[in-house]
């Protein structure tokens, strides 16, 4: 079934169960006020003698069944309408108005990065947002690093056969959206790694069966005085020797119920995905690999978290009322401490693996959401070529819609090393370097791409393409671009070869400095083994494909004037442009040229 369909259909199916679990919830509340109308007609009938006052017992049982019936049907309410805006933002990136929906990731905003500015791989409608689909902030920023690094080739091709299967779980995929509750994990993964790998805290081995001794003791000698079957004074010493031990283990007691009540509480909160997780099977190899590091001898995480979630319930219980007054008669807290520090000894050091485990997941789950929702895209094939190499067949923006977008043919590589693309103001110019830097990007991620076909090598994205001035930095925008020019250069002495996307290049200085700069450049570049493209309004840089030696040709884009109104077809052709429409832009928006 088509994504949209699908979506639809699904959508449709939990909209009836919440429809369904609000009428009985309205029916339920109505039974509820029934029988707490016949209680307090027997409750009053009972006054008067006229009923036996265990007639009562029946409503409140009744009324009791109808309160946890009540929650069920509460709970299955709010999966539902969980549920419906799931298929509510699937839909919304199915037609095209996800833009400002989802997860922006602005956090991972960075001016200095070589490409993402100029991608637009975050922020508002940009690449990560289309994509993230993740609950924790550790998955959140795996992807991130996803996008903001290429992988090697082996693992590029391992996420390729994980994302192709879990394209195919869109169940998996929805019951760990709809799991425990409506919030985005905060998983502090740096403190909660750092609690579990701690240095022990240490005690005496025979202190854990010490303390249960004495708490059992001291319940025995409490029940044994009130009931006159023993004197005072046994209770009194067991309570004395309970003091010494509460003085003697304070600092270790305390340190340990600090770090779990920063640390320990955040890791409660994967139980459930990593439960829902371990009960899949899987066929490729990273996400076995992924299920096998949630079992450690025998026992798997989602049980050893599921302990530690147990034992920081009974720690919230310390504060109630009745566990205060009996806290030092049983060492309540003491205990506590000593068995979240075995808890911690035995299971802590595994506390990162377990969340780099579901952060990897989640950002392979967010890479198999949009190969489903883009069935159009296709995998690329990830060559070895160490000359630097990216074929493109119907190359499309992956940010666009797909029905407005109009695919090109790109190749860069076998002789054909460098592209200068001319053409008017708003031709397509800067959205095909787009184009081709974050295809480039999606392929060494291990995701899809927007195209028929590509064949890319392991590549170094470069852009310039939005540099700006900053008047904080005293920096101008010329040399803003100049700077990240040189970043670029740098990035060829180091790694694989680079693709570089140079929009409008030196467009900030005069004509003759512009050619002899763009020139040295452009063979500088081409000289250290790189690929890419230049754009330019200046037909004096198109000059540059007379050395034939290089591999340099020009291309560009057209526009037609269509009864008065500017026309594109984005189509990208061979040669240079041989018309400009500056001047029928500035008479367009009312300017006397």
């Amino acid at each position: 079934m088509h994504p949209l369909e699908e979506y639809t259909s699904r959508r449709e199916r939990w909209l009836a169960v919440e429809q369904r679990a609000q009428k009985l919830f309205v029916q339920i509340g109505n039974w509820r006020l029934l029988v707490a109308v016949i209680a307090a007609l027997l409750a009053w009938l009972s006054l008067g003698r006229h009923v036996a006052p265990a007639t009562l017992l029946l409503p409140l049982a009744a009324f009791i069944l109808l309160v946890v019936w009540h929650q069920r049907v509460i709970r299955r309410r709010t999966c539902a309408q969980r549920a419906i805006r799931f298929y509510d933002d699937g839909l919304a990136r199915l037609r095209d108005h996800w833009s400002g929906q989802g997860i922006a990731g602005l956090q991972y905003r960075d001016p200095a990065h070589i490409y993402s500015e100029d991608l637009d791989v975050f922020g508002k409608g940009s690449l990560f947002e289309l994509i993230a689909r993740t609950r924790t902030t550790s998955g959140e920023g795996l992807l991130a690093r996803w996008l903001l690094r290429p992988a090697d080739r082996a693992d590029a091709i391992a996420r390729q056969a994980a994302v192709t299967e879990l394209r195919r779980k869109l169940d998996l995929r929805e019951e760990i959206a709809l799991l425990g509750e409506d919030i985005r994990s905060g998983v502090k993964t740096q403190s909660i790694t750092g609690w579990g790998a701690a240095p022990d805290v240490v005690f005496h081995p025979a202190l854990r069966s010490l303390c249960l001794v004495l708490s059992v003791s001291g319940a025995v000698f409490l029940i044994g005085f009130f009931a006159n079957w023993l004197p005072l004074w046994p209770l009194l010493v067991i309570v004395a020797c309970n003091f010494v031990l509460m003085f003697a283990l304070r600092t270790r007691v305390s340190s340990i119920l600090a770090g779990v009540e920063s640390s320990g509480r955040d890791l409660t909160i994967l139980s459930l995905m990593v439960k829902r997780l371990e009960m899949e099977e899987f066929e490729s190899d990273r996400l076995r690999l992924l299920s096998a590091n949630l079992e450690i001898s025998g026992l798997t995480a989602s049980r050893r978290i599921a302990k530690l979630g147990r034992l920081i319930e009974f720690l919230d219980s310390s504060d109630h009322i009745l566990v205060r007054a009996v806290r030092p008669l049983i060492l309540w807290n003491e205990q506590l401490a000593m068995a979240l520090e075995a808890w911690r000894r035995e299971s802590g050091r595994h506390v990162g693996g377990w969340i780099g485990t579901m952060a990897e997941f989640e950002a392979l789950s967010s890479l198999a959401s949009i190969a489903f929702e883009r069935p159009q895209w296709s995998f690329p094939k990830l060559t070895e070529c160490s000359s630097g190499e990216f074929h493109a067949e119907a190359l499309q923006h992956p940010l666009l819609a797909p029905a407005e977008c109009v695919p090109n043919d790109v190749s860069l590589g076998d002789g054909g090393r460098l592209l200068i693309v001319s053409g008017s103001n708003m031709s397509g110019k800067s959205t095909l370097l787009r184009s081709i830097g974050l295809n480039a990007v999606l392929a060494w991620a291990g995701a899809p791409v927007a195209a028929a076909n590509l064949t890319i090598s392991p590549l170094h994205v470069g852009a310039s393409i939005r540099v700006t001035d900053s008047l904080q930095e005293h920096r101008s925008r010329f040399f803003a671009e100049i700077t990240r020019i040189r970043q670029i250069v740098d990035l060829t002495h180091r790694g694989p070869p680079v693709l570089f996307l140079l929009d409008e290049l030196l467009s900030g200085t005069n004509s003759h400095d512009r050619r002899v700069g763009a020139a040295g450049i452009v063979h500088g570049l081409l000289k250290a083994g790189a690929i890419g493209l230049v754009t330019t309004h200046d037909l004096a840089l198109t000059n540059l494909d007379e050395d034939e030696t290089v591999g340099i040709s020009n291309v560009h884009f057209e526009d037609r004037i269509v009864n008065g109104e500017m026309r594109f077809d984005y189509k990208l052709r061979p040669g240079v442009v041989q018309r400009s429409n500056a001047l029928e832009l500035m008479r367009a928006v009312g300017l006397e040229v």
